[in-house]
């Protein structure tokens, strides 16, 4: 897995009570539902690439215990 920066993020209460519950019904946390989000949005507009299936295996034998 790569590197993670950490940052801070500012939500209304509102905003972040949705959030909540809709990382809930997808059984996440609200930090991986918002990768989710930034990641699915970031690909669909084609500002950053897909990863191909054989850097999904490079990815995963590198690091067996993640």
């Amino acid at each position: 897995m790569s590197a993670k920066k950490s940052f801070v993020l500012r939500l209304d209460t509102r905003t972040y009570s949705a959030l909540e519950a809709w990382a809930g019904d997808e059984f996440r946390s609200v930090n991986g539902q918002l990768e989710y989000v930034i990641n699915k949005a970031l690909k669909d507009s084609k500002r950053m690439k897909l990863k191909s299936n054989t850097q999904v295996k490079e990815n995963d034998e590198s690091n067996p215990n993640e």
